[in-house]
């Protein structure tokens, strides 16, 4: 893989580990499409930095325990600002 790979790997996988965003939010940023971020961190990641694998994996899994709250809310916010 190309130097320029394995940095956007790493640089992903330390956004996520230092502001604990989510998937899509690391993907907007560094303009790429949410399935290559997730590759990136899921796959790629383990290959080039598995101790920082590590650390993003607890805040992933994290964040998929709460997508449902957090879709909930949205939808929530959604239909309060439709009656207004």
């Amino acid at each position: 893989m190309n130097r320029d790979l394995k940095e956007r790997v790493e640089l992903i996988g330390n956004y996520i580990k230092t502001t604990h965003s989510t998937i899509r939010d690391a993907a907007s940023l560094f303009g790429v499409s949410k399935s290559t971020a997730h590759l990136d961190v899921s796959k790629r990641l383990k290959k080039y930095n598995p101790k920082l694998y590590q650390q993003v994996k607890i805040i992933l899994d994290q964040n998929f325990e709460q997508k449902h709250i957090r879709g909930g809310e949205s939808t929530r916010k959604k239909y309060l600002n439709e009656r207004k």
